[in-house]
Order: structure tokens, then C-alpha cells, then sequence
């Protein structure tokens, strides 16, 4: 659960993300490196978010695509919301995800893909704050998203067997 992230963990993590967020829209670069890696790694994803299967990932057409940006932002977004909450609404914080996974059911996402996800976000990460991403934020970031999603997860078995 995410309430179990050490203090050592969730500062690695929202120190390199204020760095992230001086950057001139930040949302929308994240999450377009973010999606275009998990669109190349995982293509059925691309149903998921209302493109063709077969949209190239490097396309000017998905890349200026309104729809894709507002995709990449809304994600980078999220994220944003709740690394704000680490720390003193951690307890809220999970009780928010466990209810988002939830909610992704309905979107046909499943607890397999959160991992490709996973990867997805170290390769933004890396990417934007490139040899300032060093192995211990790595791990940092590893872990944090490994709670998030875990959280997520268990949101979406508990909605199952209420089903």
C-alpha cells in the first residue's frame, strides 16, 4: 500500500518531480514520451485510448492529435495529483486509488498491464531528467509506482468480487 513508502523513497521521488514540473509543458512531454514507449511495447494499449491498433507511434497524425495530447496530459496530471498527496494525505491517497482502479475496469484496463505502464513512466522519467535520473531515483520511483498500482490492483479485485 502506499502508505507503506518510507520518507527516503517519497522525497527521492517529489524532489525530481519539482524538477519535472519547471519544465514548459511538462504534462504534455511526459505523457507523450510515456504513451508513445507504452504504444510501442504494448499496441492493444492503443485501444484502449480510441486509436487504431495500427496508428504509427512516431506519426505526425498521432502526434498532433489533439486527442493524444490531451490523453498524455490528463495522465501526467494525475500522477501530479497524486504525488501531492505523499506525505500527509497518503491515507486518502490510497483509499483514491483503490476507488481509480476500480474505475479502470470499465476501461478494460487490466492488473497486467500496469506493469508496461510502469516501464513506461521510468522511460518518461529517464528521458526528462536524463543524468539527473540516477539508480537510486530509479528505484525510488520503481517503488513508488509499484504502491500506486498495487493499490490500484487491489481496487480492482475488490470490485470484482463485488460483481
Amino acid at each position: 500500500m502506499v502508505q507503506e513508502l518510507n520518507y527516503t523513497t517519497i522525497s527521492l521521488v517529489l524532489d525530481s518531480w519539482e524538477k519535472i514540473r519547471r519544465t514548459k509543458n511538462f504534462e504534455r512531454k511526459v505523457g507523450i514520451i510515456l504513451f508513445q514507449h507504452l504504444f510501442k511495447k504494448s499496441p492493444q494499449t492503443k485501444i484502449l485510448f480510441g486509436f487504431p491498433i495500427d496508428v504509427d507511434t512516431d506519426s505526425p497524425e498521432l502526434l498532433g492529435s489533439k486527442r493524444f495530447g490531451m490523453h498524455a496530459a490528463y495522465l501526467v496530471e494525475m500522477l501530479d495529483t497524486a504525488l501531492n498527496m505523499l506525505g500527509p494525505d497518503i491515507e486518502l491517497l490510497t483509499e483514491i486509488m483503490l476507488e481509480l482502479g476500480a474505475k479502470h475496469i470499465r476501461y478494460g484496463v487490466k492488473a497486467d498491464m500496469f506493469p508496461m505502464m510502469g516501464e513506461s513512466l521510468i522511460i518518461a522519467l529517464r528521458a526528462t531528467l536524463n543524468e539527473d535520473f540516477t539508480d537510486e531515483l530509479e528505484e525510488a520511483w520503481i517503488d513508488t509506482y509499484a504502491e500506486l498500482s498495487g493499490d490500484m490492483i487491489r481496487g480492482q479485485v475488490k470490485a470484482r468480487r463485488r460483481n
